[in-house]
């Protein structure tokens, strides 16, 4: 399991809101892999600038290749992305 943190790169809010629709339906039909996942939002709520996920695969290899296929991915939204090995202990 692997908990996935995306930071959006400056300015580009058109491009996640022109690319939600195929990015949730990409995770929708992967949702057997993953365990939580939204957006990350401003202070006041009002604006998404990144996503948090944690998914449930085998192995690094198979994440990466998840995230090589994301629509989000694919349209250069990220900044940067960050990825650790993750464990859930609760509940």
């Amino acid at each position: 399991m692997f908990v996935v943190t995306c930071k959006d790169k400056p300015d580009h809010l058109q491009t996640r809101l022109d690319n939600r629709a195929a990015h949730l339906e990409y995770w929708r039909a992967r949702i057997d892999m993953l365990v939580i996942g939204g957006p990350i939002q401003t202070e006041d709520r009002q604006s998404m600038v990144g996503s948090m996920l944690v998914v449930d695969v085998a192995d690094r290899a198979q994440l990466d290749a998840l995230l090589a296929d994301d629509p989000y991915v694919k349209a250069g939204l990220f900044e940067s992305v960050a990825i650790l090995p993750y464990r859930k202990v609760l509940p």
